[in-house]
């Protein structure tokens, strides 16, 4: 509103028209970020939706994940990118969509991608996956404005008056209100939290912390060594670790908390796991969630089965 205010009454010669017309525009980026922001994700990484025949490996994963988590089984999708990572997206359960990158699927053994899959799910079934969803489309599209009007300022024709050098002057201020205003979009809507609640939901879903903790450490270095070479920061806080590294814009959009921290935490609740089912005494026998770990692995025995 403050901005269409501004550019309203310098542009237009009617501050309330400019007012009216950017709440206009907000409210149809709202309507469209609701009903079409997970198609809008999709799109942007040319994810494609998988069928089972397609990816029975990935299809097989994810429905475990989704049965650990009492949910129904969402649409599965793949980037075709070699940076590992995999994010959820949807409306609500009933259209979510898991997507993982060709790179997830040939970095993360069985046992990891599935702690993976159980961290996205937690997202799902807490509903996180449209308030990231929405939050990331709005914030892209205020940051591809807040672009293009840099680009204007840089690149278009000045004039030599004294209204031509108050319209860049203003531009400046437009560019130096909506690129922050966008990452204060995102930082708000998704705090920390939700990524350290995730890890730990899905972790407990799955009986097995450490093999999210695993996959964690493995996707960190693989980002770090090769990120996201396309697409907007804005939509970081989709994907379980940041695939953008280095840029200014990578480092004012990220929301993901430290990743030591998040192992940590997991680490900390295998601890815990392994203290409410061990018998007393019995901290020298291996633990809970190496056993558990194994859960993909074909039986051995009767008494191996998940």
């Amino acid at each position: 509103m403050l901005i269409g205010w501004l550019i309203g009454g310098f542009f237009i010669g009617n501050w309330v028209l400019g007012a009216l017309l950017f709440l206009a525009l907000a409210s149809a980026m709202n309507f469209i970020a609701y009903f079409w922001a997970h198609k809008i994700v999709l799109w942007s990484y040319r994810a494609k939706i998988v069928t089972e025949q397609e990816a029975p490996k990935l299809h097989r994963i994810v429905r475990r994940a989704a049965e650990l988590s009492g949910l129904p089984m969402p649409k599965v999708a793949i980037v075709k990118s070699q940076t590992p990572n995999a994010f959820a997206t949807g409306r609500n359960p009933n259209n979510a969509v898991v997507a993982a990158t060709d790179g997830i699927l040939t970095l993360l053994d069985e046992r990891e991608l599935t702690g993976v899959m159980a961290h996205e799910m937690a997202h799902v079934k807490d509903r996180d996956i449209l308030v990231m969803s929405v939050a990331a489309t709005l914030a892209g599209a205020i940051a591809f404005m807040a672009r293009m009007f840099w680009y204007n300022l840089m690149w278009a024709p000045r004039g030599r008056d004294r209204q031509s050098g108050s319209a860049d002057l203003l531009l400046a201020v437009v560019v130096g209100i909506t690129a922050p205003l966008a990452a204060l979009l995102v930082q708000f809507a998704i705090s920390r939290s939700r990524e350290y609640k995730a890890d730990l939901v899905g972790a407990r879903n799955l009986g097995a912390p450490q093999a999210l903790a695993d996959a964690l450490v493995k996707l960190e270095d693989a980002n770090r060594r090769k990120p996201f070479q396309r697409g907007n920061p804005a939509s970081s806080s989709l994907f379980i670790v940041n695939p953008f590294r280095g840029s200014i814009l990578a480092s004012i959009f990220s929301t993901h908390p430290p990743m030591a921290e998040r192992v940590r935490r997991l680490e900390a609740l295998g601890a815990e796991m392994r203290g409410e089912r061990a018998p007393s005494g019995a901290r020298g026998r291996p633990s809970r969630i190496s056993a558990q770990a194994s859960f993909i692995s074909p039986p051995q025995g009767p008494g191996n089965s998940p």
